[in-house]
């Protein structure tokens, strides 16, 4: 992403991309890759079309006499194999698990006997590309330059997953090094994995760079998936993708067997097409971890916690809510759906007040890429160092890429690792300054809105614009006023729902609250979700129109 780019996505999420859909051979030769036949053609699931499922829907069928774990995760890999690289190509599922299936026999044996795990037990997820697995899967960012990269054990995430009896499908392509590698990027497009698209209309952006993720639970490849976001890589593919997205606060989620860009913004989070979805599967991911030091300083809870608690219909009664007064006055159809979503919160309830975060939090984007700079090259020398990947240090990926510039670098280069490799360390006054600036910008903002009027239980605001086309000329470019940066810079959680459409194209609402505010938050998205029920299935149109 050019620099004026990364800069506006601190404030509007960002967009583009396209190229080769994963080919059918790239699927591992142990799983099936043949197309599925009619779902509701087969009786015995005649009631298990995968479209829309929740994890209700899905526990349901596997405590009925003809469910099973193993019948669940072929029904899946045979969706997969229709839609992924056949049919639409959206290209969201970089690699499928060959131990699937064995896992869900496992788990299929404990539900016999009586042992279940909790309610994602036997279900299957998709993670994004830079979370490590320690199985037959790589890791890789989806770069050529980690290509062959296989973990030596889970990452942290991955291990609460299973503990919880979640089965990893398989992993997600992303936008590559998590759309922190060119000043021309395209959101969705790997040199690994080629570009993924947008299953609504399929020459629109899957936005970045949880691109895969958001795609394939749009799509209903998968149950959930779990994405990462530094500055609106979750909030804005769940935007576009007509999903519930929530970026939580820092350090609630461990980072740990994860690749970085920034230790003090980056997060893993859940992708659902529900909000109760997302809290079932963000109590998944949770826990203290001792090798990820700000989940042990942070107020993340020691027990596991119920985010389902608060999912009521009437949770916005009575409750105080600002709304972003830009976003509130915007000309666009994403501002006017927005002026709607407002009058349905005081329909329920709600009181709404208007703040100004943006005004103030859009002036540090600048420092913020400079903390990014630096943190990614630190990070990513420290992850490369403990792994036995091909590369070693970010020295040894731009020396790989320049060696292999047609298939690495075919559209666009690598400016921002080359501007990353050259800072001078953490030690550096240019940024630790950098650093104190954006955070005591970011959440003096965001605390100071909080607090108006006695107290506020949320912020809200347009979480992006409608998907733009992909353009692998031009490159990104924003569509409309968007929410991302002053959560992710503050370490805030952040939870957009589906809004409404544009021409078909999904639109999210966020709600941003306080630190570990998340039950909170996705209190007040349910009570808004169950009274308007935004999201739709899509329909893997071509064009718009």
């Amino acid at each position: 992403m050019k620099r004026r780019q990364f800069l506006r996505q601190s404030t509007q999420a960002t967009l583009a991309s396209s190229l080769l859909p994963l080919a059918a051979s790239a699927l591992p030769a142990t799983l099936p890759t043949t197309t599925p036949r009619s779902l509701a053609a087969q009786p015995q699931d005649k009631d298990l079309d995968l479209s829309e499922r929740t994890i209700a829907d899905l526990q349901a069928y596997l405590q009925s006499s003809q469910g099973s774990s193993r019948r669940l995760c072929q029904l899946y890999l045979d969706r997969i194999a229709a839609l992924n690289a056949k049919g639409p190509a959206i290209n969201a599922v970089i690699e499928l698990n060959p131990d699937a299936l064995s896992i869900a026999d496992a788990l299929d044996k404990e539900r016999k006997a009586g042992k279940l795990r909790g309610p994602l037990h036997g279900i299957p997820v998709l993670l994004k590309d830079n979370i490590d697995t320690g199985d037959k899967m790589q890791t890789t960012a989806g770069a050529l330059a980690l290509a062959g990269h296989r973990a030596a054990k889970d990452s942290f995430v991955a291990k609460q997953l299973r503990a919880a009896g979640a089965i990893i499908l398989g992993k997600t392509n992303l936008s590559e090094w998590a759309n922190f590698r060119s000043t021309h990027s395209a959101s969705g497009w790997s040199s690994r994995g080629g570009q993924t698209h947008n299953p609504y209309v399929l020459d629109r952006t899957p936005s970045g760079s949880s691109a895969g993720s958001g795609a394939a639970v749009a799509a209903s490849l998968c149950a959930v998936a779990v994405g990462t976001e530094t500055n609106g890589s979750i909030v804005s593919p769940s935007s576009v993708n007509g999903l519930v997205g929530l970026k939580p606060t820092v350090g609630l989620v461990s980072r740990t067997g994860i690749i970085p860009i920034s230790a003090t913004q980056d997060t893993a989070g859940p992708m659902t097409r529900t909000v109760r979805d997302a809290a079932l599967l963000l109590g998944g991911l949770v826990g203290i971890d001792p090798a990820d030091a700000v989940t042990q300083a942070s107020a993340a809870p020691k027990k596991p916690v119920d985010y389902t608690r608060l999912l009521r219909p009437e949770a916005l009664k009575g409750q105080k809510l600002g709304v972003e007064k830009g976003h509130l006055a915007s000309q666009t159809a994403a501002g006017e759906l927005l002026r709607q979503a407002v009058a349905v919160l005081k329909a329920q309830g709600a009181t709404v007040v208007e703040v100004d975060v943006r005004s103030a939090v859009t002036p540090v984007g600048e420092s913020e890429f400079d903390v990014l700079l630096y943190e990614f090259k630190d990070g990513v020398n420290k992850y490369l160092g403990q792994t036995n990947a091909p590369v070693k240090t970010l020295a040894d990926v731009i020396a790989f890429n320049k060696a292999n510039a047609a298939k690495a670098m075919p559209f666009f280069q690598q400016e921002i690792l080359e501007q990353a490799e050259k800072t001078d360390g953490l030690g550096a006054e240019k940024y630790k300054t950098a650093l104190r600036k954006v955070v005591d910008t970011s959440r003096q903002a965001l605390d100071a809105a909080l607090r108006t009027d006695g107290g506020l239980a949320a912020i809200v605001g347009i979480t992006t614009g409608p998907a733009a086309c992909i353009d692998l000329v031009n490159g990104e470019y924003g569509t409309g006023p968007g929410f991302a940066g002053p959560a992710a810079m503050a370490g805030y959680p952040h939870l957009t729902v589906p809004m409404g459409n544009i021409h078909g194209l999904p639109i999210g609402i966020s709600f941003v609250g306080a630190p570990y505010k998340e039950a909170e938050l996705l209190g007040l998205g349910y009570a808004y979700e169950q009274a308007t029920k935004h999201r739709q299935a899509p329909t893997f149109r071509a064009v718009v129109g």
